[in-house]
């Protein structure tokens, strides 16, 4: 039996190396908040680790539309199931001290030596290596992209000269568009105050040139763990300024493939799923067992070509393009697209009001387990809530959804 959590801090712990690691207050709200969120992803017959108060009666209302076959397990009752098995938004070193502590049997948590090998394969610097082999002199048609493994501050320094002032910088480890420090105009003083900090904490840097970008994407993955990575589909997604994710678009994976073929050839896309398949196995095959995901983007040359960056980041973990996948498949009427999307709110008024306004816009429409059209909160909103994850679908005879 397995038991599911959600633990959104898993990359700052895996920046932190601590065992007692505790996350920003915010980043504790949104465990809490979404705590019955995997609900949704689980397997058949799964538990999920979350707070009895609002979640046990928000999941048998959602079960009378879906079928959900899940249970609810909260900390209290760990000890009675001691030998389930522990599946993870992402391991990290804290995560399992906390189940081991909450009576978790030892056997059904990694020892601590892989913990350490899996912190460095979901270091961004592995994304360095993984585009320099699919965009090498041998490399793929319409593919570009650099990126650079930085170590010390003048590096750091000369790394923006050299890309006009005009880059971005990333901790090795950090949560979704966190941990990215966009320079726009040289290296100023608080990108080298920025930089000689990350350096310290975390031993490195990877820069990028900050590149006209027309399209979010990425592939999505499943890792064996006995020597296979089996690709399983692809995500379409949206990011602020910034880079931190903001939405999903739910559509058939054929469309997804159209809207990116659009711009680059499908036999691109074909070529780089291939060879990314094939490294990707190599390095994580024999020694993981997971969802894993690659962003890419489809960019703008100056002469105003189109060409796909095809590894931003490796998310070593499971992520929400792979969540989105997944509820189109199990959840989604054949006829219906939409957008998934997960928000943060400054107070939780705002959040109602959000949250009664979308009720009102976008009235629930479900059919033989299957959502056909409006808004679907998927974690209850509560009193206290600030973050909310939801749905809003329509069919092709309604507003669109996106």
């Amino acid at each position: 039996m397995k038991l599911y959590i959600f633990n959104p801090d898993t990359d700052m712990a895996l920046a932190s190396q601590e065992e007692n690691y505790m996350a920003p207050a915010l980043v504790r709200c949104m465990a809490e908040d979404m705590a019955v969120f995997p609900v949704w992803y689980a397997t058949d017959s799964s538990l999920v680790l979350a707070p009895s108060t609002y979640n046990i009666d928000f999941l048998k209302q959602m079960q009378t539309l879906f079928p959900l076959d899940v249970q609810i397990v909260t900390e209290v009752e760990l000890p009675e199931y001691a030998h389930v098995q522990p599946v993870p938004w992402g391991w990290n070193m804290a995560l399992c001290r906390r189940l081991f502590k909450g009576g978790i049997f030892a056997g059904r948590l990694p020892a601590s030596g892989w913990l350490e090998a899996y912190r460095q394969w979901a270091s961004r610097r592995n994304a360095v290596d993984v585009l320099q082999s699919l965009v090498c002199p041998d490399g793929i048609k319409d593919c570009q992209g650099s990126s650079l493994w930085l170590t010390d501050i003048e590096a750091c320094h000369n790394a923006a000269l050299a890309m006009n002032g005009h880059c971005v910088f990333k901790a090795p480890w950090s949560g979704s568009g966190k941990g990215l420090l966009w320079c726009r105009d040289g290296f100023a003083f608080s990108a080298r105050k920025w930089c000689e900090r990350v350096l310290r904490e975390q031993q490195g840097i990877v820069a990028e040139p900050i590149y006209n970008k027309v399209l979010d994407f990425a592939m999505e993955f499943y890792s064996s763990g006995q020597g296979e990575v089996a690709f399983r589909g692809y995500s379409l997604f949206e990011t602020n300024s910034r880079g931190a994710y903001q939405r999903n678009l739910l559509l058939p994976a054929s469309a997804i493939e159209d809207r990116i073929a659009g711009f680059v050839s499908l036999l691109t896309l074909i070529r780089v799923r291939e060879r990314l398949q094939e490294k990707l196995c190599q390095l994580y095959g024999s020694v993981y067992e997971g969802f894993l995901g690659v962003d890419m983007m489809v960019c703008r040359d100056m002469h105003g070509s189109f060409f796909v960056h095809p590894c931003v980041e490796i998310n070593l973990r499971m992520n929400m393009g792979v969540v989105s996948l997944i509820f189109f498949e199990r959840f989604m009427h054949p006829s219906s697209t939409g957008y998934f999307s997960v928000s943060y709110y400054a107070s939780n008024e705002e959040l109602q009001r959000e949250h009664a306004s979308d009720q009102h816009m976008h009235p629930l429409v479900v059919s033989n387990g299957r959502l056909v059209s409006g808004y679907l909160p998927l974690v209850p909103v509560t009193p206290r809530s600030r973050y909310r994850a939801y749905v809003v679908a329509a069919t092709p005879s309604s507003a669109p959804a996106e």
